[in-house]
């Protein structure tokens, strides 16, 4: 997706839709399938890193799919309508709890506990583009508002 502003044009890199889940534990993702299985393991760099950085973040409850149930979903309608440099996904976390250890010991999610996750998504966002080597290229302007 390019948005055209007058006379810039922006591309999107990730769009991630963030919702809370009333049943899975812990913090997870869902992505998208593709054809292209270059892409489609390009897509799961993102939660892979997110993984590493969030002790409440569930890499193997992450999923990508193509169900037609979740087809009106912005994750599934951009990702079809963006090029394939664009990454989209669905954060879910918890309404309750994560895991740590083992299945028994379960800890809570404090307001405290949704921010780390929030700081760690950020962080992720960092090794994302350091790992990319895209750190080092020029930021786009900045837009100005009226």
């Amino acid at each position: 997706l390019v948005v055209v502003f007058p006379q810039q044009k922006i591309n999107l890199e990730f769009y991630i839709d963030i919702h809370a889940h009333s049943t899975m534990m812990n913090g997870f993702m869902y992505g998208n399938i593709f054809e292209d299985e270059e892409r489609f393991q390009r897509q799961a760099v993102f939660p892979k890193l997110l993984c590493q950085n969030a002790e409440d973040f569930s890499y193997s409850s992450t999923s990508f799919n193509r169900d037609a149930v979740k087809a009106g979903t912005g994750r599934r309608f951009l990702g079809g309508l963006l090029n394939d440099t664009s990454y989209c996904y669905t954060l879910e976390v918890s309404f309750y709890s994560y895991v740590l250890g083992g299945p028994t010991s379960t800890v809570p999610y404090t307001e405290e506990a949704y921010m780390k996750l929030g700081r760690n998504v950020a962080r992720t966002f960092l090794d994302y583009y350091r790992l990319n080597s895209l750190v080092e290229r020029p930021l786009a302007p900045t837009l100005k508002t009226r």
